[in-house]
């Protein structure tokens, strides 16, 4: 499994960076989390609203920032 957070580095995209990371721990799943920080690279994905989650290239959250077990339940999907 592919992880995306996409963000620019502000404080809410570095949050959702530590979320995810930590529930992927914590659900014990093999899955590579990317921190993708190019504005084309996010706008090709079709999100213009930062923080965002892509998992195995489907966008799956945009625009805040979810708590951990919103973000445990979008991996183990």
């Amino acid at each position: 499994m592919e992880i995306k957070v996409l963000g620019t580095g502000c404080k809410k995209c570095k949050t959702l960076e530590e979320i995810t990371k930590q529930a992927v721990i914590e659900v014990g799943i093999d899955a590579k989390v990317v921190k993708v920080e190019d504005m084309l690279e996010i706008m090709k994905l079709g999100v213009l609203t930062t923080p965002a989650l892509v998992i195995d290239g489907k966008v799956v959250l945009k625009g805040r920032v979810p708590s951990i077990m919103e973000v445990k339940e979008l991996i183990t999907k």
